[in-house]
């Protein structure tokens, strides 16, 4: 039933067209329309007719002078710890804090670098926690990071030392039997 109203309702919309019909009003003002007027003309159209409307060409914008992200230029330290402070961690933590400004664009990313070594992955935060690190000198630097791993900015070398206590357990003798 619903195939045959389809097929129907198909013959019957190709074999009916709309007519346009065009007149002119006693003010001279040119009319369309799909119902016949007294006075009006059937409008044929030909196959080939085609929309005349012409496009402005598009006019070259000036470059923007606001700077793109990988224009940006960051002013980065670490701010915690301080120069050669020794930090004191039997778990062999340190946690780092760095000052950066202007704020770090979202498309860049930080990275930490202990000992010329990169710690864990790139972050957007501005606070690094390291842990596991053997006691003695350490030196960090974090780095901003372009999308493709370009290079924007670094901290200069901060020099850290871990104080790690070591506990050794008490060796109990066995008494000797005889």
């Amino acid at each position: 039933m619903r195939l045959g109203l389809l097929v129907l309702t198909l013959l019957i919309s190709s074999l009916t067209h709309a007519t346009v019909y065009k007149w002119t009003d006693e003010d001279g003002k040119v009319h369309f329309s799909d119902k016949p007027v007294k006075n009006a003309v059937i409008v044929e159209f030909n196959k080939k007719t085609e929309n005349q409307v012409k496009l402005p060409s598009p006019t070259p914008s000036a470059p923007s002078t606001e700077p793109t992200a990988d224009m940006i230029s960051y002013n980065m330290q670490i701010d915690s710890p301080s120069e050669e402070q020794t930090i004191r961690s039997n778990e062999g933590r340190i946690s780092l804090a760095l000052k950066i400004k202007p704020k770090l664009a979202l498309a860049h990313q930080l990275v930490l670098f202990m000992d010329g070594e990169q710690q864990g992955g790139t972050q957007q935060s501005s606070l690094f926690n390291v842990s596991g690190i053997d006691r003695g000198e350490h030196t960090f630097v974090i780095k901003a990071l372009a999308q493709d791993g370009k290079l924007l900015a670094s901290t200069p070398p901060r020099k850290v030392f871990l104080h790690r206590t070591i506990h050794k357990k008490a060796v109990t003798k066995k008494p000797k039997t005889q």
